[in-house]
């Protein structure tokens, strides 16, 4: 089967395609690089020996998006390319809508257009906003989106989710995913966003390398364990096998619920002060951080209860903190 992975060089795609090549798959990417390089495909050749094909188009242009979909006959797709940071998201919030909402639509119409379905889409935790219960489940009501990132992800649901009621026989998947963090164990691919990284663990690794001043922990006086926020931390090469089971599901047939929900996280939630002694535990580095004041469009905590993807998929994390702060850590001195 010939997969589409949106955004196939970025962080996640990029592992994705490795887990769906090393499962069978004849894997197509597209990726403008807009938050990703290039060389994330030598990278992904290295580890499996495939050169995949990547489209340089944005997905968000419709006139674009529908030629490759003219060029190239997909099986499915699984849809990653998104702006995803929280705070760029309050900053520039026409941006995130325009291009996160405009680029689900252009693949959905593109797969249509092709006669096909087999969507798996990458929503986000941040669409339970700050949640009543903890952990949470795929029942848990979302709350108001605390940013315009955390919007788009609920829009792009609820859209899969009208189109899938008026258009049964298109099929989808909803993995809300948590705190995708680590590198591949190769090293020959990690996170190396072309834009300066946001998200916690490359920031905690490019202060340790020197790359960055001192890093901020925003905000120290939450109702948490020890003030800061509480996330949960999901090693990247477990999220990416969840994709590759995820559309075994969905094109087998056997989904009952369409479109089908599942959350995907370690299931235990971690401080960000707890995550930097993690780190300086497995890499012996002392971090230099600073306490600042809390961040617009942060949660207080949030964290997964896992047990439908475990039970309908057979999805298992296998690695914890101290194997994401190593493996990061390797992929920031190979940079």
């Amino acid at each position: 089967m010939k997969i589409l992975v949106t955004g196939g060089t970025g962080y996640i795609g990029s592992h994705t395609i490795v887990d769906l090549i090393q499962n069978g798959y004849d894997v197509v990417s597209a990726d403008n690089f807009y938050n990703s390089r290039p060389a994330v495909l030598d990278g992904i050749e290295e580890i499996t020996g495939v050169r995949v094909v990547n489209h340089n188009v944005d997905l968000a242009d419709r006139e674009a998006t529908l030629a490759m979909f003219e060029s190239e006959q997909f099986d499915g797709a699984i849809h990653f390319a998104a702006l995803k940071l929280v705070g760029e998201s309050v900053e520039k919030p026409l941006e995130y809508y325009r291009n996160n909402i405009n680029s689900l639509l252009n693949v959905i119409e593109g797969l249509r257009r092709q006669g096909n379905s087999n969507l798996v889409f990458s929503s986000s935790c941040s669409v339970y906003g700050n949640a009543d219960e903890l952990p949470v489940t795929e029942a848990t009501p979302r709350k108001n989106a605390e940013s315009p990132y955390a919007l788009t992800k609920q829009v792009g649901e609820d859209i899969l989710t009208g189109f899938c009621e008026t258009t049964p026989e298109f099929k989808a998947v909803l993995l809300r995913y948590f705190n995708p963090a680590g590198a591949h164990a190769s090293g020959k691919i990690g996170e190396d966003p072309s834009n300066p990284a946001q998200s916690l663990v490359p920031v905690i690794t490019q202060a340790a390398a020197g790359k960055r001043g001192a890093m901020t922990v925003f905000g120290t006086d939450y109702a948490t364990r020890d003030g800061s926020c509480v996330r949960d931390y999901i090693h990247v090469e477990d999220l990416a096998h969840a994709h590759t089971l995820a559309l075994q599901y969905v094109v087998s047939g056997k989904a009952t619920d369409n479109p089908s929900l599942f959350n995907l996280g370690i299931g235990e939630g971690l401080t960000v002060l707890e995550v930097i002694e993690a780190f300086e535990k497995v890499s012996g580095v002392k971090l230099p951080y600073e306490l600042g004041p809390p961040r617009p469009g942060d949660v207080v905590a949030v964290y997964a209860d896992r047990s439908k993807a475990t039970e309908i998929l057979g999805w298992q994390p296998t690695r914890g903190v101290e194997e994401i702060m190593r493996t990061a850590w390797a992929w920031e001195q190979s940079l």
